[in-house]
């Protein structure tokens, strides 16, 4: 089912530059056997092509905008690579061998040799994602009472905003203490209300599309204001929508639950 996808979506691809008559500009790239070509995009890569099985391509661990080149063989004839990138951008690159003087670290610029791509509805575009949690953030409207506050450190979310089929928390994290919060991570869940002694708990964890703002550090006496974008969805009755916040090699941990009623106020971002 995903290679029928991957050709519909190139296939999409191929029709629209068709209809708009846009050329790409290739970048040439030469590739070593012994030594690794880096190729950092600004979103996620989507879709990868290579013209040919003689060229070794990986996503670098860790990392969903890296890419990993390297010669499979001595010599390798000519050949070329495709990228889709989450933000609807489609890149095209020459790959030529040379052992001596290899391209070691690109940075793909988009405005060189990049076309828009159509996605699949299922696929929110990411840039668009990003666009709508910067309006969230902008947002003067705040909704109070949903906050918790555990060792000086407080989780509030004060904005619940929704576009289409994404969900935007805005989380403001404070610290009041003296010692600054290393964040380890920020998760969230749907979980039961009460859990029993006879029955284990269940949790349904729900992983962000995009987190607008980067944190690891909270100095002391200070706040941060970040926007997740998740999936829409709702809370089954006798559930809670958990935001648990945990701190790196310590002991301070926050939870903040939703109800479903707390839901029901969310404001609606129009179109930009």
């Amino acid at each position: 089912m995903k290679n029928i996808k991957s050709w519909l979506m190139m296939f999409i691809t191929i029709s629209a530059l068709a209809q708009n008559n846009t050329a790409i500009e290739p970048n040439n790239l030469q590739l070593s056997y012994s030594k690794t070509t880096s190729i950092v995009f600004p979103y996620s890569v989507k879709s990868v092509d290579r013209g040919s099985q003689d060229v070794l391509v990986q996503k670098a661990k860790g990392v969903e905008n890296i890419l990993l080149l390297k010669a499979g063989i001595v010599n390798f004839k000519q050949t070329n690579l495709t990228v889709v990138t989450s933000d609807g951008k489609l890149y095209a690159f020459i790959l030529n061998f040379d052992e001596q003087c290899p391209t070691l670290n690109l940075v793909a610029e988009v405005s060189n040799y990049d076309t828009d791509v159509l996605f699949f509805t299922e696929n929110e575009n990411q840039k668009k994602i990003e666009q709508f949690s910067q309006l969230a953030l902008s947002k003067k409207k705040k909704i109070t009472g949903l906050k918790a506050n555990q060792f000086s450190v407080q989780l509030q979310v004060n904005g619940i905003f929704i576009h289409h089929d994404v969900m935007y928390f805005r989380v403001v994290v404070v610290n009041n203490s003296r010692i600054s919060y290393d964040i380890d991570q920020l998760r969230f869940f749907i979980r039961d209300q009460k859990k029993t002694k006879r029955a284990a708990s269940q949790e349904i964890e729900i992983m962000p599309l995009f987190a607008k703002s980067d944190f690891t550090k909270i100095q002391d006496y200070s706040e941060v204001t970040l926007v997740f974008a998740v999936p829409k969805f709702t809370i089954p009755e006798k559930k809670l929508f958990t935001l648990q916040l945990i701190e790196k090699n310590g002991g301070r941990h926050v939870e903040l639950d939703i109800k479903n009623k707390d839901l029901i106020n969310l404001e609606i971002l129009r179109s930009l």
